[in-house]
């Protein structure tokens, strides 16, 4: 159950959001084996002086189109897998809506099983 945060500069399209909502899911899909429908997205605009990062930090060229995605899972996934997977995203957005790689920030932050509730009270996972 990855809970995705998106975190981007305010002004982008209706398109370019749910394309990056769409491939950050399916390389979800793909490099996590996330079931079907496990989706939970949020995405946050922020006007530039609400969106502070260093445009070179380890020698990497950012640019005012970073976007930052952070993603909290189960702490299941192997080293080779996250690796899978960060490339998979950075290569997906890169096709569509056109982010360039460097502009692609992710951060897992991975937490036991029990700790998630989808609803109802209930500790599914436990």
């Amino acid at each position: 159950m990855p809970l995705v945060r998106i975190a981007l500069r305010r002004g982008k399209s209706a398109a370019y959001i749910a394309a990056l909502r769409n491939g950050i899911y399916a390389a979800m899909r793909e490099s996590f084996n996330v079931p079907d429908k496990d989706r939970f997205i949020i995405v946050s605009q922020h006007d530039a002086e609400e969106f502070d990062y260093d445009p070179s930090y380890m020698d990497i060229a950012r640019s005012d189109d970073l976007v930052i995605i952070q993603i909290t899972c189960n702490n299941t996934r192997t080293v080779a897998q996250k690796q899978v997977f960060y490339k998979a995203v950075a290569e997906k957005l890169a096709a569509d809506p056109g982010v360039r790689s460097e502009d692609v920030f992710i951060n897992l932050v991975e937490t036991a099983k029990e700790n998630w509730s989808f609803g109802n009270g209930i500790a599914q996972y436990a």
